[in-house]
């Protein structure tokens, strides 16, 4: 048993001899390895091994092994020389290291074993470590499982991103709703990252541009900060190969400490670089409500692109051949770089000022270079979430990176001219600057399709709406420039690390592991779908997550839930087009339906626990009243003895990767009930389906592809679909939406106060109306409302036949190798990157 205190352990500590060993492998040499960690590689006082000090020894004898394979790695792919991907995100969500890393390395079992020399269970010591808080939704995430998939195929590839130090924020529930905290994962210090003090690089920005005597062009004076580099390894699964997050940190030097104004007491004067350097990477979106506010986001971007740019041509120069050095014709052979969303569009206007102002290029030579080398994913058809800024805050903060993006329109436009006529009228539309006098503005999307050789949509729906509707008129131009890349998720996280008993029971049915890098494998559980021995056990795995998941709720809300309960859960970010709205708004209505009945009527329900989670970004006040709902309808939901029996309502707190990886496993009906056309692709539905947990939801994003995938008979679906909801908003304005009275009814029962003094009317105004600023229900929660409840309907009544629900679980399971990340990456790699695996011998 694991001594919480730790003194038995350190007593233990004493015991097994001290011994660096990057290589160990079996239990012996593990535990020497982490007890010399523990000695000699202190961050602690000494004469204390308890379960905290026990998690960073056991992640830096790790570590020795990780930076050793990535050493190979890097020395293999500088002797091959293969063209490389550089993978360009704001985001990334990466969950847990030390679990995910041993379980990839295939060392649980000596792990375990000496960890428990030292008096500790490993899944004690993993409970630890905090996620590092770089991302915040499925962006992030889908950045993470990229990664693991570019490692496992042993693709010669990169990642970028920022050092955040406090992420996006920590959720908090208080009687108010939600509140934000910041993170705190490098209040101590992460164990995974190296620092690489020989990487840095200087990033301007204000200042001016210099026309020299022979018309070239130089970005001079402002504020110059260095980006320091931290490298955290990737490791592929069941391979040497081991890759890198390269996370940059922002500082400024010594010499940017003004002393004479430090001694007179001007202190704040006098550090005013550092403290401006500091405050690039202290949050994930920092508010931009504010000019200052939307300064330090469009930063955040800049300082992401042009180091990690100057860092790529640093790289391109190292390799010289004996002719000399590399011609930059050859740039695009080597080297790719994906734009992950329009966060890092600035890499276009920057990789062109690099190569034009520091390398003497010409712009024909540098165009040509560029747009052979950036490509572009776009996640969004939301028009909020295409970014758009300011004229005159770029011409502030990047004056020679507007006349570029100037030149590259002046140019685009021309072309236009010359060569499609009948695209004239179109052209205020396409460009990339909206000179609109009122408010102009660069369209970032609109420079990354104009410059990008291919532009891909994350699902097959979200492609064809992009190229049928918000690109159409580049489709026409362009029509070999867009691809679809449906998004994936690594079964290694998804299914093998967080579900090993139902993982174990996959690979006895298959009788082969190799279903975790090939996720295709699993359509062989279809012909056991009827087999009372498979679903015994898949009953029995689906059990133990969900007593697992039971416990967890307890602990962290204090609700307790019947594990027998169908677990109903929803959880993504909150935002009015994912309408958790509706479906706390159906638990109304099912909560007020029980309330009526006789007692005898409520013993013939299904009882259901539903489970909300997900962050509100700060300043969105109805996603916030959402949370409040949510938390507020729980609170008498739960304190009801008539009905919590039958129902019970909880809101999860800070959902992260490690809350995920507790609620997929336990979970047995999931909800992507999204208006349709508005969900790019979503992948926690793939994680739930790859889980076999069965969805209710519309037509939208990958649900179509999970949809027929699974087989349709084997998935809840309901709602309008995509190409109905243009006319069903024209029809809501002109007075003609009738509401359903069930949905009536769940608004009254709201507004009557049954669960509370709060205002909830602004929240409901927005289903309200025909049309008006947060008015007329754009999201059309009012129109899809009966037929998510009779959905919902049919829902309890497969649940009642126990077999058939069984045998929809593990259709869904068998149905879900499409999703895996390795399929998606090894097509960027083939498709679009054009990079091949480069594996080491």
């Amino acid at each position: 048993m694991a001594n919480a205190n730790g003194k038995a352990a350190t007593s233990l500590l004493e015991k097994i001899s001290a011994k660096a060993n990057p290589e160990a492998d079996d239990a012996t040499e593990i535990a020497g390895n982490i007890v010399y960690h523990a000695k000699y590689s202190p961050h602690f006082s000494p004469l204390k091994f308890g379960p905290e000090q026990a998690l960073y020894a056991t992640a830096e004898s790790l570590r020795d092994r990780l930076i050793q394979l990535w050493n190979e790695t890097y020395v293999h792919f500088n002797k091959v020389d293969p063209k490389q991907t550089y993978y360009l995100s704001m985001e990334y969500l990466q969950g847990r290291a030390l679990t995910n890393a041993i379980g990839n390395l295939n060392l649980q079992g000596p792990y375990a074993d000496a960890l428990r020399t030292l008096g500790y269970e490993l899944e004690e010591i993993a409970e630890q470590e905090k996620d590092a808080a770089l991302g915040n939704g499925g962006l992030g995430r889908l950045a993470s499982c990229f990664l693991d998939s570019m490692a496992t195929l042993n693709l010669p590839a990169w990642g970028y991103g920022l050092r955040y130090r406090h992420g996006l924020f920590k959720q908090i529930i208080t009687k108010k709703g939600q509140e934000e905290i910041p993170e705190d994962w490098l209040e101590k210090f992460s164990p995974w990252e190296i620092v690489r003090h020989d990487v840095v690089f200087p990033v301007r920005f204000f200042g001016k541009v210099q026309v020299n005597p022979d018309g070239s062009r130089k970005w001079v004076d402002g504020d110059v900060v260095q980006a320091l580099a931290y490298d955290v390894p990737i490791p592929g699964y069941g391979t040497k190969n081991t890759i890198s997050l390269r996370l940059w940190e922002a500082k400024a030097r010594a010499e940017d400490l003004d002393l004479f104004q430090f001694n007179e007491g001007e202190y704040e004067l006098a550090a005013q670089l550092h403290s401006r350097a500091q405050q690039i990477c202290t949050v994930l979106y920092p508010g931009d409500a504010t000019e200052n506010g939307k300064l330090l986001r469009l930063k955040q971007q800049f300082f992401l692109c042009s180091a990690s740019l100057q860092d790529i041509i640093s790289r391109f120069h190292e390799r010289s051949t004996t002719e000399g050095s590399r011609k930059w014709s050859e740039f695009p052979s080597k080297v790719a770089v994906q734009m992950n969303d329009t966060h890092p569009t600035l890499a276009i206007p920057e990789l062109m000022r690099l190569l034009m102002d520091d390398n003497g290029l010409g712009w024909d030579e540098a165009w040509d270079v560029t747009s052979k080398t950036v490509a572009y994913t776009n996640h969004t058809v939301l028009p909020e979430a295409l970014e758009k800024w300011s004229q005159s805050l770029m011409w502030k903060l990047l004056p020679r990176h507007m006349e570029i993006i100037e030149e590259i329109d002046k140019r685009f436009v021309q072309t236009i001219r010359d060569t499609r006529v009948d695209l004239e009228d179109k052209i205020s539309s396409l460009s990339i600057l909206d000179n609109n006098p009122q408010k102009p503005v660069v369209r970032m999307a609109n420079l990354c399709v104009v410059s990008s050789h291919t532009v891909n949509g994350v699902a097959q729906l979200h492609s064809d709406i992009l190229k049928a509707e918000l690109f159409a008129d580049y489709v026409s131009i362009w029509p070999n420039k867009f691809q679809n890349k449906t998004n994936g998720i690594t079964p290694r996280r998804w299914l093998r690390f967080c579900s090993p008993e139902l993982s174990d029971i996959i690979t006895k049915w298959l009788k082969t592991d190799k279903w975790i890098t090939d996720l295709d494998l699993l359509t062989g559980l279809r012909q056991f779908a009827d087999n009372e021995e498979l679903q015994s056990e898949w009953a029995s795995a689906k059990t133990a997550n969900k007593k697992r998941l039971a416990q967890y709720i307890e602990r962290v809300t204090g609700v307790s839930i019947d594990p027998t309960s169908l677990f109903d859960i929803q959880v993504k970010r909150i935002h009015e087009y994912k309408r958790q709205l509706m479906n706390i708004l159906g638990v109304v209505y099912r909560f007020k339906k029980l309330k009526e009945m006789k007692p005898e009527e409520r013993k013939k329900t299904v009882p259901r626990t539903v489970m909300i989670g997900g962050k509100a970004f700060a300043t969105y006040t109805n996603a916030k009243r959402i949370v409040k709902l949510v938390n507020d309808v729980g609170d008498v939901v739960n304190s009801d003895p008539e009905v919590n029996e039958y129902l019970k309502v909880v809101f999860v707190p800070n959902y992260n990767v490690t809350v995920a990886e507790m609620l997929i496993p336990g979970s047995e009906l999931s909800q992507h009930i999204s208006t349709a056309g508005m969900e790019a692709s979503g992948t926690s539905n793939m994680k739930f389906a790859l889980n076999g947990c069965l969805i209710i939801g519309t037509l939208d994003g990958a649900n179509v592809e999970i949809r027929e995938e699974v087989g349709e008979e084997n998935f809840f679906l309901f709602g309008a679909t995509a190409d109905q909801v243009p006319r069903l908003r024209k029809e809501r304005e002109d007075g003609l939406f009738k509401p359903d009275p069930r949905f009536e009814e769940a608004k009254q029962f709201v507004k009557s106060g049954v669960f509370g003094s709060y205002d909830y009317g602004p929240l409901l105004d927005s289903l309200e109306g025909n049309t008006g600023f947060g008015r007329g229900d754009y999201f059309l929660v009012g129109y899809d409302f009966p037929s998510y409840m009779d959905a919902q309907a049919k829902v309890d009544e497969a649940y009642k036949d126990r077999k058939g629900w069984l045998k929809m679980s593990i259709l869904s399971t068998a149905g879900s190798g499409k999703f895996s990340s390795d399929r998606t990456i090894a097509q960027y790699a083939k498709e679009i990157w054009n990079i091949e695996a480069c594996p080491v011998p």
